[in-house]
């Protein structure tokens, strides 16, 4: 039985399969075509941390896989508050056949995963966000064909999804551009469980423009993240100058795209200008989060599939 907690804890030729099996998840989905793998099987989804794109995805995925939902809030689940994360986790996974579950320390989510019977999937915690990093790949392959070797500019808060793009860098080898204001920079030890890196698969620039320059991807997330929002303020004025805007989109590479995982604030870590503007594929970056993560629950329970 495998988890995924993190983008790591896959190996470069399991994202082979994820990638090429939700290529033709999505085709069947465009034609139609029923993909029904998962019948009789259930997921329970845990929010502790609200979503829409991460409830949608995953619960519209899950039932046009054939299987059901479980949908639990923290008035319905708290964990570690109403019972002990191991007797929630022993409980919930008797009774379903995969969990999700969004919250905010990693630990949450480790521990639960330690004494589940079922496979656990990160949709988010404080530290990472595999499942929108899986997605932006996938949109960037549709697009532009393989990630490797190209360079991703990452402007603006060094959080959970920054730490992720640095695990996918080192594990498919593309290089990350990582640019963010004083105080709010990347944790590397973090990002790599205190593994040495890969030669190469990220730098650290201090102007965000020159992070952008040459770069095939720019991208970006809001300022402040859920459960940081005391800080708003302090942080609007920390970030003036890593907004992504025509200046930087200019930088990077003439078909360079531009991805956000939203909600966006245009005006702040992003112009109007440049999310509705013809690079940006934050549009089919949000859909492509149902599309990889039937794959991915799908590979969770099934394993490899000839079809």
């Amino acid at each position: 039985m495998k988890h995924y907690l993190q983008f790591s804890d896959f190996t470069a030729a399991e994202y082979d399969y994820l990638l090429a099996r939700a290529a033709l998840i999505k085709k069947k989905f465009k034609t139609y075509e029923k993909h029904h793998t998962l019948v009789d099987r259930t997921l329970a989804m845990i929010f502790e941390k609200a979503s829409t794109r991460t409830r949608v995805s995953f619960e519209a995925g899950m039932y046009q896989l054939g299987g059901s939902v479980v949908h639990l809030t923290t008035n319905d689940s708290q964990l570690g508050r109403a019972e002990p994360i191991e007797d929630s986790a022993r409980v919930i996974s008797r009774m379903t056949d995969l969990v999700m579950i969004r919250t905010f320390g990693q630990d949450k989510i480790e521990r639960f995963a330690q004494y589940s019977r079922v496979p656990v999937i990160n949709g988010l915690t404080n530290e990472f966000h595999p499942c929108q990093i899986l997605a932006d790949i996938f949109t960037f392959i549709e697009h532009r064909g393989s990630i490797a070797g190209k360079v991703v500019a990452w402007v603006g808060d060094g959080n959970n999804m920054a730490n992720t793009w640095l695990q996918a860098a080192d594990l498919l080898g593309f290089t990350v551009h990582v640019s963010t204001p004083n105080g709010y920079e990347v944790d590397e030890k973090l990002a790599f469980g205190g593994r040495t890196a890969r030669a190469g698969c990220y730098k650290i620039f201090s102007n965000p423009k020159e992070a952008c320059q040459g770069a095939h991807l720019v991208t970006t997330d809001v300022w402040t993240s859920m459960g940081y929002e005391a800080e708003n303020e302090e942080r609007r004025k920390a970030f003036a100058n890593w907004c992504v805007d025509a200046d930087m989109m200019a930088a990077a590479q003439p078909d360079a795209l531009f991805m956000h995982c939203l909600p966006a604030h245009r005006g702040e870590e992003v112009t109007a200008e440049v999310i509705d503007g013809a690079q940006s594929v934050v549009w089919d970056e949000a859909e492509n989060r149902m599309h990889v993560q039937k794959a991915l629950m799908e590979y969770l329970l099934l394993g490899q599939l000839a079809d």
